[in-house]
């Protein structure tokens, strides 16, 4: 550990293993010290989804970064994707139904792979996000969020309702 409160610490993936604790908590060895309850950040949430990933103690201190979750050992990388998903859950759409705009609303009628949902935005340039290449995190005026993972690989119809939205 750096005394430099601002230096950043990059994990290297031999010296940490994530596991589960009692009651499913997420806890972890770094450095060989244990830890029996562990919170985790993604660095750049909506740019890398599996890439530096902040590891905390329970008082939020960090203790370092895992430059990418798929160098850990197959038990920790399942285990820190599964915490993950936890903390950021977000729906994938699979389909898109309709986009209208009624009065000052534009209402959105999606299928998630969680089921149907409905999202409500003031404007589409506050509440929709381009995190790159054909990925789009909408977010309605509750904060509800949901995500397209690439756009151009939905169905026609889908894609169809998106042309005066992209």
């Amino acid at each position: 550990m750096s005394d430099d409160l601002y230096d950043i610490r990059m994990i290297a993936p031999e010296e940490v293993y994530f596991s589960r604790g009692p009651g499913g908590v997420f806890q972890g060895v770094l450095d060989g010290k244990t830890y029996s309850e562990l919170v985790v950040y993604r660095a750049f949430p909506f740019l890398y989804t599996t890439q530096y990933i902040s590891i905390r103690d329970a008082k939020g201190e960090e203790l370092g970064i895992v430059r990418d979750i798929r160098d850990l050992d197959e038990e920790s990388a399942k285990e820190l994707e599964r915490e993950l998903q936890f903390r950021y859950f977000l729906p994938r759409v699979t389909r898109v139904d309709s986009v209208k705009q009624k009065s000052d609303l534009w209402i959105w009628e999606l299928q998630t792979n969680l089921g149907p949902t409905r999202i409500a935005m003031r404007n589409l340039h506050e509440f929709m996000q381009f995190p790159g290449g054909s990925r789009i995190i909408l977010t309605d005026i509750n904060g509800k969020r949901c995500e397209i993972p690439d756009w151009q690989a939905l169905d026609s119809r889908s894609r169809m309702q998106l042309t005066d939205v992209v």
